[in-house]
């Protein structure tokens, strides 16, 4: 055994489902073998990133945060197009809340499978859950098991992503 597998690596956002993924992380694989990585996308709520550093810091993880921000030139989202409301409103064309970021979760965890495969860690941890998606297609189990598949056929090793 290699130890990959024994190791995890936290899509942390520093709101209570990726602070519980990663307290979940910290008990399931131990506080040595746990890292989290937080993305910069663009987001309106500039202190997303803060909380995130916080909460690494409290449980005494590192904390990666890549800067992503094309999510923000894309616009088109009420997260990163300051010309859209947050609002529980869904978008009359897509039918999807105006919070869904097209790819987001997709492209979050492309990037932590490339951070973990360089760190030789195996499991990804994310806080999406089908039955609370919120209408997020990228936070279903369908979606999550082929990225899975995905992730694990491109970078040529198998990687569990755990939700």
């Amino acid at each position: 055994m290699s130890g990959r597998e024994h190791r995890a690596l936290v899509v942390l956002s520093g709101g209570q489902d990726s602070t519980t993924c990663l307290y979940w992380a910290l008990d399931r694989f131990g506080c040595a073998n746990v890292s989290s990585i937080t993305f910069d996308y663009g987001q309106k709520h500039r202190m997303e990133l803060e909380c995130a550093r916080e909460v690494a810091a409290a449980a005494g993880t590192s904390n990666v945060c890549l800067p992503i921000d094309t999510f923000a030139a894309l616009g088109g989202d009420a997260l990163t197009d300051t010309s859209i409301a947050v609002s529980d409103e869904a978008d009359e064309e897509t039918e999807l809340p105006v919070t869904f970021v097209a790819g987001r979760n997709l492209v979050f965890l492309t990037y932590a499978a490339a951070l973990a495969w360089q760190l030789g860690i195996d499991n990804l941890v994310t806080g999406v859950a089908q039955t609370d998606y919120s209408g997020y297609p990228d936070c279903r189990e369908d979606t999550i098991t082929a990225l899975q598949k995905a992730i694990s056929l491109g970078m040529d090793r198998e990687f569990t992503i755990h939700t």
